[in-house]
């Protein structure tokens, strides 16, 4: 395990959260990492490697590192849901599956109004079991991160699905690149990256719809993709660096991160006060004084 020095760049004196003075790199090697999930019943991260076609796992107990899956469908985002089920998003079958207790997998959604999807991208289960994804072009663009294809709906939304009959409903659809997405602590609000314009947007959650969805902030730097919130309620998105952002919008702070993009983030460990970094073709870890919301 490498470790290498770090610090917080604090741009606002509100900004109090401390931790380790160094990023430990738990993985290298991948092409593009993404979507990391904590599973705390197993004590291990799972994450994708996507032009591989893999979904590595992490082992908390030794660090070792192996491969959970593969074939994979070129998944992306990750999940769990209440009872800890991982739900992924795949780029390559162009929809969102479950994972059940048994290791079989469930098509929660590969289709909308008989049309597939583009490639589902990212993932999150609220508190009543809906499941909310983002479906930009990624996985269809080339084969790279799925398989070439023409797409079949006009544009790139964002989705939920019902927990009760399993419809899924257009929930937004003026984006342009709808990517990372993560509810408030009290489930209020969800943010959302556009990852082409360069910003996140901020929804007045109405049960089953979203209002509002004004921009919450613009990016700093690189483009806005993956998204958590800690039980503060500050927002850390994944860019450049990590940053971090007050409820209220204000960039509080950055996490310099020793690679040319991040991708993704998760809050894990036994206390979920372990950030864990997808960036690049590499996993990083730092333990902090602050814990993610409970929502993964």
């Amino acid at each position: 395990m490498i470790k290498t020095p770090v610090r917080f760049e604090v741009h606002d004196g509100r900004f109090d959260v401390g931790g380790d003075d160094y990023l430990e790199r738990l993985f290298f090697g991948g092409r593009w990492t993404e979507g990391p999930v904590y599973v705390p019943h197993g004590k291990y991260l799972l994450f994708s490697d996507i032009p591989n076609d893999r979904i590595m796992r992490w082992d908390e107990t030794d660090d070792s590192v192996s491969v959970f899956r593969s074939p994979a469908g070129h998944t992306n985002g990750h999940t769990l849901d209440r009872q800890g089920r991982l739900v992924s998003c795949e780029h390559g079958g162009r929809r969102v599956t479950r994972t059940e207790l048994d290791g079989s997998v469930t098509v929660l959604a590969d289709r909308w109004e008989g049309r597939r999807f583009n490639s589902p991208n990212d993932v999150v289960v609220d508190s009543t079991g809906a499941v909310w994804f983002t479906d930009p072009p990624y996985g269809i663009l080339s084969d790279y991160e799925g398989h070439a294809a023409d797409p079949e709906i006009d544009g790139c939304h964002v989705y939920r699905i019902d927990p009760a009959s399993g419809e899924v409903a257009r929930v937004a659809a003026d984006f342009e690149r709808p990517n990372g997405l993560a509810f408030s602590p009290d489930e209020r609000t969800l943010y959302i990256a556009d990852t082409a314009r360069g910003h996140l947007r901020a929804f007045a959650v109405d049960g089953g719809t979203l209002r509002g969805g004004d921009v919450f902030t613009e990016s700093p730097g690189g483009n806005f993709d993956g998204l958590r919130t800690d039980t503060a309620g500050r927002v850390w998105a994944a860019a450049a660096d990590v940053y971090c952002f007050d409820p209220d919008g204000t960039h509080l702070a950055t996490l310099p991160i020793p690679q040319p993009a991040v991708s993704n983030l998760v809050f894990g460990g036994p206390k979920r006060n372990r950030l864990f970094v997808t960036a690049t073709d590499s996993v990083y870890s730092i333990m902090l004084n602050t814990g993610g919301a409970w929502r993964l």
